[in-house]
């Protein structure tokens, strides 16, 4: 096989061109999400309806709830894990608040195989060192991703899963070097779409001196992609300013 720094910064290209060719200009689905921590469980169902220019959403919460409008709560499914995005979680007794801002996705330049004169091609990444899992073939990549002496505590992929029909990720486990927060993606293709279908979302929290672990699981489904604004408050350019935060947890 290739080397494995090669074979991720070709699947990163792919990526990023998945993310960016034809993106739909909105997108509404339904979201489940389950929080445990802090000796308590939280279910936050809602349905969203999001402008993936700027990330800004209308949510309805379940079954007949509040209604808030801000960032895609937890996170936008349609999202390059390899961008230079922002993201922070905070839970404590009450509530649990993300704040996640999709970022610019990265292209590696690589010259064609083929070029006269060129016997190989050896990307090299600064702050990642890849390498294939056991299970990994050439028509299904599993790499492994270890974060080099550059990364501090800083999110990088330590763990990408290529789809073999579709040669773009269908799993990617991002973690933060020097401490245990998670984020773990699974990917699907939708109408065309290359989204998340699934996440999770693992940290601990430290709050008056109390630690304590939080986990949370998101799932979407019911996608469709509508041509125009599906919420009156969608329309127009970005971006309105919210009107309430999109992640408070609903105390019922």
């Amino acid at each position: 096989m290739i080397g494995a720094d090669l074979a991720l910064a070709a699947l990163m290209n792919r990526a990023a061109d998945a993310y960016q060719t034809s993106p739909p200009a909105y997108i509404t689905y339904t979201e489940r999400t389950h929080v445990v921590g802090a000796n308590r469980t939280e279910d936050i169902d809602r349905t969203v309806a999001v402008r993936t220019a700027d990330n800004f959403a209308v949510m309805h919460d379940l079954p007949q709830g509040a209604v808030r409008t801000g960032p895609a709560f937890p996170v936008i499914p349609l999202f390059d894990p390899f961008s230079s995005f922002s993201f922070s979680y905070f839970a404590n007794l009450k509530r649990v608040d993300i704040t996640f801002h999709p970022g610019t996705p990265f292209r590696m330049t690589l010259p064609p195989a083929s070029e006269p004169g060129i016997d190989a091609i050896v990307p090299y990444f600064s702050e990642w060192a890849p390498r294939y899992a056991p299970d990994s073939t050439p028509d299904a990549l599993h790499l492994v991703i270890d974060p080099t002496a550059r990364v501090a505590n800083s999110f990088y992929p330590a763990e990408v899963v290529e789809d073999p029909q579709t040669q773009l990720p269908k799993r990617v486990v991002l973690r933060v070097n020097g401490s245990d927060e998670v984020i773990a993606l699974d990917y699907g293709i939708v109408d065309g779409h290359w989204l998340i279908t699934h996440g999770s979302f693992s940290s601990t929290q430290h709050v008056f001196g109390f630690s304590f672990k939080v986990d949370a699981e998101v799932t979407y489904s019911d996608f469709a992609f509508p041509a125009t604004a599906p919420d009156p408050r969608l329309a127009g350019s970005p971006t309105p300013s919210a009107s309430a935060s999109p992640t408070e947890v609903p105390q019922r």
